[in-house]
């Protein structure tokens, strides 16, 4: 009952933290400023959501194979955002900079 509680908790957390990360895409003004928002909310979002399928599995042996997920994508994320900021300094996008007021 409590572990049911619990995950649904963990699973409403990932949605926010999705949610966040998606406002950041939108709103962000760069590319860079974009990635930071996408890796860190998603994978955040991404720990929670397999936490709570996890406390919800039927046997430890699924609650196992979900854990062991989120690692693979975090470096799979990792990989592929260094991959988009390398491609974009490459062709010469500058980062944001706030105008002074």
């Amino acid at each position: 009952m409590i572990a049911d509680w619990a995950g649904g908790a963990l699973i409403v957390t990932g949605a926010l933290f999705y949610f966040a990360g998606t406002l950041g895409l939108l709103r962000f003004p760069d590319v860079y400023c974009r990635l930071h928002a996408l890796t860190k909310a998603d994978n955040i979002g991404l720990g929670c959501v397999l936490l709570g399928l996890a406390l919800q599995a039927d046997s430890v042996a699924l609650a196992c194979k979900l854990v062991l997920v989120w690692p693979l994508v975090l470096v799979a994320t990792a990989s592929v955002s260094y991959a988009i900021a390398q491609r974009a300094d490459t062709l010469g996008i500058e980062p944001w900079k706030q105008d002074p007021p």
